[in-house]
Parts: structure tokens; sequence; C-alpha cells
């Protein structure tokens, strides 16, 4: 993606758009203006703003609340499917206009079997991912050759997957070494077959627990799995700047990880949503997610700690610097804090791997905090915490290492060093301007706007911008 490029704007929803519609509606029957409305009910009146423009999907908590202060009698709630008191209750799998219908890019599903280049994980967890049955004790995984047959079942027509019934444990463990294969297949490869091939083999999944829910058989491992499957589809195509369609995988994903109880896959999908509206330049939303992932679970130490790290990062957009740097402040003690439960919930803040998230995200608010107070003593806190950060990067996470070299760019024109950030971005602009990853656009723009700005006439900055419009070019 090209510095400066402008995307196309997000498809919005017809479900939210009927929803936003109703609540345009009762608002002005109730007299009430947006701000007046989002302070009646907790939230800000640029959300509320975009749940009437059909933009955003309303938390669940919300609804009700704008029920009743709207006294619509529920009928806001009728648009949403709302959390079910029990696993089996019907209704379990909301209804969705989007969940089976084509997505943009997916046309070819792409082959489970073409992973065999992959490393083969022998037991679970692996790459992150817990056994949707069993948890993180330790689960062995079936051989791929088994897997591969097993698949035949789910990802043909509907009326095979309940084939797939007698071998459940077998093939949830094996569909979850599959997914942990399409996570390292896609970190090493700028492509969209594995997006591809996540989604179609997460909605075999969702026709799966469909068919088990409507036999009365609790489908609580589909469901979970399910909502891990959203989550990898949601970030890739997050990743590829189709805002529209990743939103729409998160929101799948939430409402399973609801449906099966599954705090941890919850707490992690509303971080992924709260990044996605942050690249959308959306910070009150962002805020919103944000404090939704504190609240998921108070007594989970990492969950509130994760919570006010993005806190921080919302406030610093929206130009509170005082809470920014409380969030901060809260969110490195917490960090110091995590026990032995939070290490096995979250175990990538354990170690090396948990340092090195936690200075990643506080390097991003200082920088973004350095840009709207203009204060280069916060910019030289946002180069030492993001060099923290980026020398426990392993090498082979190339990607984190771009958008990582671009934030400590960034920070040093933050700070008032042109010089040492287009030295730094220098070795990697060819790359950086031919990544299609957002995130690493979205940082590269930054440094350009930084760069543009004051010292455009600078010899040194002067020539690399003149190297960017080559490249571009």
């Amino acid at each position: 993606m090209s510095v400066g490029m402008s995307r196309a704007a997000d498809p919005v929803d017809p479900g939210w758009a009927e929803f936003g519609r109703l609540l345009r509606f009762h608002r002005r029957r109730a007299g009430l203006t947006q701000l007046q409305l989002g302070s009646r009910v907790g939230y800000h009146h640029s959300f509320i703003s975009r749940l009437e423009g059909g933009l955003r999907e309303p938390p669940y908590d919300l609804v009700n609340r704008l029920d009743a202060v709207l006294g619509t009698g529920g009928r806001l709630a009728a648009l949403v499917a709302s959390p079910p008191a029990s696993p089996c209750a019907p209704g379990l799998l909301p209804a969705s206009p989007t969940l089976f219908s084509p997505i943009p890019g997916t046309d070819a599903p792409g082959d489970p079997a073409s992973l065999t280049a992959q490393p083969w994980p022998v037991r679970l967890p692996a790459e992150g991912l817990a056994c949707p049955l069993h948890g993180r004790v330790g689960c062995a995984t079936p051989d791929r050759e088994a897997v591969t047959d097993l698949l035949a079942g789910l990802t043909g027509p509907y009326d095979r997957v309940g084939d797939t019934a007698g071998a459940e444990a077998e093939l949830l463990h094996g569909l979850t070494a599959v997914l942990a294969c399409l996570i390292r297949e896609t970190s090493g490869r700028d492509t969209d077959a594995g997006a591809s091939t996540v989604e179609r083999l997460l909605r075999g999944v969702v026709r799966w627990a469909e068919a088990d829910n409507a036999a009365g058989r609790l489908p609580y491992g589909q469901l979970r799995l399910a909502a891990q499957y959203a989550q990898v589809a949601g970030r890739l195509r997050m990743e590829r700047g189709q805002s529209g369609v990743a939103m729409a995988w998160f929101g799948h994903g939430l409402r399973w990880a609801d449906a099966a109880q599954d705090a941890e896959a919850r707490a992690t999908l509303l971080s992924d949503m709260s990044t996605l509206v942050r690249l959308d330049g959306d910070p009150a939303s962002m805020l919103v997610y944000a404090q939704a992932i504190g609240a998921v679970d108070v007594r989970r130490r990492w969950m509130v700690m994760l919570s006010d790290l993005y806190q921080a990062r919302a406030y610093a957009l929206s130009h509170d610097v005082a809470a920014c740097r409380r969030h901060l402040s809260m969110a490195r003690r917490r960090f110091a804090r995590l026990d032995d439960r939070d290490r096995l919930e979250a175990p990538w803040l354990s170690g090396a791997e948990g340092v090195l998230r936690v200075e990643s995200a506080a390097g991003g608010a200082l920088r973004d905090l350095s840009v709207v107070t203009g204060d280069r003593a916060v910019a030289r806190r946002a180069v030492e915490a993001t060099a923290r950060s980026y020398a426990l990067l392993p090498p082979v996470m190339r990607s984190t290492r771009l958008l990582l070299t671009l934030r400590l760019a960034d920070s040093w024109a933050c700070a008032g060093d042109p010089v040492a950030a287009v030295t730094l971005a220098g070795p990697v602009l060819d790359e950086a301007l031919g990544a299609r990853e957002l995130t690493v656009a979205d940082e590269l723009r930054g440094l350009h706007r930084r760069l543009a700005g004051r010292w455009r006439d600078l010899p040194e900055v002067r020539e690399y911008r003149e190297r960017v419009r080559a490249v571009s070019e």
C-alpha cells in the first residue's frame, strides 16, 4: 500500500444500518441530541453517531440501556442477538446477513492440504492457540493425514457435516493444528490465499456447530474454535485494509465467544476491535472497546492491564495527556504483578514476549502523545520504550520489526532529530512502501507527515522524500 493512498469507505453491514435507522428514529422521537443520549448511556456522542450511521456494531450492554432510556419497549434489542443464558438455548448462533454470504477476495477457497510445508504441531497449545475443548492442559494432535480425511466432511456439502460428530475431539484438535499452520503460513507470505482458507474452514466449523445445536448437542468446542478462526480471519483482513470485513469477523467471533462463555477470546477480540477503529481514526470508539476489555473480568489482572494499554493510546489520540500517562503507569504496574494464572491464560504476556508487547504499546501511546502535545521529552520516552521492544524481537517477526523500525524513526522525528529518523527508515524504505500491512502503512504515513512538515528542506530529508517519490512511482 503506498503512503497517502486513500481507502474506500467501508461497506455498511445491512443489519447495523437498520439498527442505526431505528436508533435515530427513537432518539429524535425522545427529543434528544446525540450528545444528550451519549451522556445518559455513558458513551461518547461520536460513538452514538457511528451507531446511527451503521458503522459500528452495538455492544450488548449498551443496547439494553438505549432501550431503557428511549423507552422503545425492547425494539432495539430485538434487532441484536443477545448472549444466550445457556449455550444450548435456541438461537445460539445468531442469524446474520453476512455470515455465509460471499466475502470479497474469498472466491478461491484454498486447500488445507497445501500446508504440508509447514511443521505440524504435535501438541496444543500451538502458536498461542489452546485446545477448544480442554484449554491449555496439553493435548496431542492427530496425524496430518487423518486431519485431511476428516476435513472432507467439514468442508463438503452441508449434509456431510454431521458425519464428523463421532470424531469431534480429534477434528477439533486437528482444526486447531491447521489454524496454527495457517498463522505461520500467513506470517511469512504476503498473500490472500491464507485468509481465504481460514474463512472457508471457519464457515465449515460454524455449519458443524449449527448442525449440532439443531440436534440438541452442545457445540461448545466448535464455538470456541470458531471464535479463534474468526479472530485470525479478522486480523488478516485488517492487515489488508479491509476494515468492514475485518469488523464483521471480529463481531461474529465475539458472539461465538459469548455463547461459549470464553472470556479469554472475548478480551483478545475486543483488543483487535480497538486496534481496528484506531486505524480508522476513531479514538472515541477505541476507548469504548478498550474499556470493555477490562470489564470482561475484573479479577483477571492481564485483562485489566491490557485495557489500560489500549485506553492509554485512545486517550493519547484524544489529547488527554493526564489520562494517557495514568493508564500507562497502571499498565506497567499491573504487568509487573501478573501471576501464574495470568501467564497461563495469556502466555504471550510472559517473559521477553510480554515485555516486547507492553513496551511496544507504550511506545505507540507515547509517540501519539508527543505528536499532539509537541513535547520532545515525551517523544524521547517513546524512543526508549520502542527501542526496548525492538531489542527483544525474534528474527522471524519481520513485519513487526518493520513496523517498530518506522515507529522508532517517527519517535526520533518527534524528538527533534530528523537525521536519526531518516537514517533508521532509509534501509527499510523499499520494503515498507511495498508492504500490504495496514499497520505498517499507518506508521509510514505518520513518519512522512512529520518529516514533510518542519524539516522538508533539510538535505537529508529532501533526499529521503525524493527516494520515496521514485519508489512510489
